[in-house]
C-alpha cells in the first residue's frame, strides 16, 4: 500500500533579473525583469508503507524544495501530493500529527531544558496519553540509549547525543512518516552506526515510512533498498540500489603493485582495447598503479590477462565500483 503518492509535482519561483552595477540596480527599480525558475519540474513517484527511501541529489537539484512540499511548508505550483490520505499544505494542523522531521543541523528541542522536560512538553503538544507516553519513552530509551543523558540540558549534549534525542522527539507521537535530513552529519563512525541501527529498529518495530536525504552515501547503502535521485528538478533515477549497481556499476578498480616501477610505460590498456576517457583511467605513483575500467566494454579477465603479459606484478587487488562513483556516472549521463 502506498503511503506517499506524488504525481507531476512542480514548484516554480519568480526570480528578479537585473543588469550588473549601480546602473542595473536603478534600472531594475523602474523596469523589473523576471524569469520563472523551475525548482521542481514534474516529479512522480510513490512510497510504500514501511519503506525507507533514499531521496538524493546535488546542491540546487530541487531536493530541499521537494521535501518542503512533502512536509507541508511549501505549496506546490501544480501536481498532486498525498501522504497517508492527506494533502500536506491543505491539512497542516492534522497532517503534522502524522509526521516526524529531523534536520541534522537544527534541533526541535528546548536548548536550556533538561532533555526529559523537552519530551514532557512534546507530550502535551501532541496530546499523548500518559500510558502511551510511558511505553513510547521506554521503547525509544532502549533503542536510542537515552538514559545516560536524559536529565542533562540539551545545550550540554554532544552532537551524537543530540541527534539521538532529536530522533526520539520526532518519533514520540508515533508518526506514520519520518523525514530524516542528514541524520549522521558530523558524527564519528561508531555513533553513525548506532544511529543507523536505531533507524532500522524504529522502522521494523513501527513500520514507519522513512524518507532519508543525505550526502553520506553509506547511509543510503546501509539503510535503503531503493533510491530516487533528482537533478535540475527532475528525477534521473528511481529504482532498486542492487539493480542500479548491476546496470551502472560496470566500472571496476584494480590496484597493482609492480616489481619494477619502470614497467608502467608498458601498460597501454586504453589503446589496446580502444577505450574512451569515460571508460578508462589510470594513475601511477612509482610502483603503485590504479586502474579504473568499464567492464561492459572489456572483461576483467581480458584486462588482467593483458596486464600480466605486459608487466611483472607483485600484488593485485580488484574492487567493484562504489556507490558514490555509480551515482556520479548516473548524474553525468542524465539517465531518465
Amino acid at each position: 500500500m502506498s503511503m506517499i503518492k506524488i504525481e507531476n509535482l512542480k514548484k516554480e519561483f519568480q526570480k528578479t533579473i537585473k543588469d550588473p552595477g549601480l546602473k542595473g540596480s536603478v534600472k531594475s527599480l523602474f523596469h523589473k525583469k523576471t524569469e520563472i525558475v523551475k525548482a521542481v519540474d514534474g516529479i512522480t513517484f510513490d512510497v510504500d508503507e514501511g519503506e525507507i527511501l533514499g531521496f538524493i541529489g546535488p546542491n540546487g537539484a530541487g531536493k530541499s524544495t521537494a521535501i518542503k512540499m512533502l512536509t507541508g511548508i511549501l505549496t506546490p505550483t501544480s501536481g498532486t501530493l498525498e501522504i497517508n490520505g492527506q494533502i500536506p499544505y491543505k491539512n497542516r494542523k492534522n497532517y503534522v500529527k502524522e509526521i516526524g522531521v529531523v534536520f541534522g543541523q537544527r534541533t526541535q528541542l528546548w536548548w536550556d531544558l533538561p532533555l526529559v522536560e523537552s519530551f514532557s512538553v512534546l507530550k502535551e503538544i501532541y496530546k499523548i496519553e500518559p500510558n502511551k507516553f510511558k511505553d513510547r519513552m521506554e521503547f525509544l530509551n532502549n533503542v536510542l540509549e537515552l538514559e545516560p543523558f536524559i536529565k542533562s540540558p540539551v545545550r550540554t549534549l554532544s552532537l551524537g547525543q543530540r541527534m539521538r534525542a532529536d530522533i526520539a522527539a520526532s518519533m514520540l507521537h508515533s508518526p506514520k512518516v519520518l523525514f530524516l535530513d542528514e541524520p549522521t552529519i558530523g558524527l564519528d563512525v561508531v555513533v553513525k552506526d548506532n544511529i543507523r541501527n536505531a533507524i532500522k529498529e524504529i522502522n521494523a518495530n513501527d513500520k514507519t515510512t522513512i524518507i532519508l536525504t543525505t550526502h553520506d552515501l553509506s547511509d543510503i547503502e546501509l539503510l535503503c533498498k531503493r533510491i530516487v535521485m533528482i537533478d535540475k528538478g527532475k528525477i534521473v533515477y528511481d529504482g532498486d540500489i542492487d539493480a542500479m549497481k548491476d546496470k551502472f556499476g560496470k566500472m571496476r578498480e584494480m590496484n597493482l603493485t609492480l616489481f619494477d616501477a619502470s614497467d608502467v610505460h608498458k601498460i597501454n590498456v586504453k589503446d589496446k582495447f580502444g577505450l574512451t576517457d569515460d571508460d578508462f583511467t589510470m594513475e601511477a605513483v612509482k610502483d603503485k598503479v590504479n586502474i579504473k575500467i568499464n567492464t561492459s566494454k572489456v572483461t576483467m579477465t581480458n584486462t588482467l590477462t593483458y596486464l600480466l603479459q605486459e608487466v611483472h606484478v607483485k600484488d593485485i587487488n580488484v574492487k567493484d565500483a562504489d556507490i558514490e562513483e555509480i551515482i556520479m556516472r548516473i548524474y553525468k549521463s542524465g539517465v531518465m
